[in-house]
Order: structure tokens, then sequence, then C-alpha cells
């Protein structure tokens, strides 16, 4: 599993960008979350399991996917 990076920029598998801000915590379960924006469109913010953002790609669903995880830390500066 790769490290999550604070403002750091990932990109999806699918193609999109998109900077992690902070992590929170679901109130219920304490479960640590991932709080990451687009970076592109209306730069939506959203929110997902830290384990789902730093899981792998179901390479059987998705098989010309060649990057390795969901979200792919990228060597890009921050803008923060």
């Amino acid at each position: 599993m790769n490290k999550l990076v604070i403002n750091g920029i990932y990109k999806h598998f699918k193609g999109n960008y998109y900077i992690v801000e902070d992590i929170g915590y679901d109130s219920e379960t304490l479960e640590e979350c991932v709080i990451y924006r687009a970076l592109y469109e209306d730069n939506k913010l959203y929110i997902r399991p830290k384990d789902m953002f730093l899981s792998e790609v179901d390479h059987e669903k998705y098989p010309d996917i060649k990057q390795k995880y969901r979200f792919q830390l990228e060597n890009i500066k921050s803008v923060k």
C-alpha cells in the first residue's frame, strides 16, 4: 500500500487529477477518510475511506488499466 501525502496531487486510474486536502474521520466508526478535491470542472470536494483511496485497481474488472493503485501520487508540486 502506498503512503498518503497531504497536499499531494493524485491521478485517478481513469485519468483525472485530485489534490488531497486532509484526513477526516467518520463520526460513527472513526474510520479514517481522505478528503480530496477535483482539479477539473467545478473542483468538487470528495470523501472516501482511506483504505479504498489507497487500494489497488481491480485489474480483473479493468484489465486494460496499467496503473497499480486507484489513486497514484504524481510528482507535481502542490499549489498550496
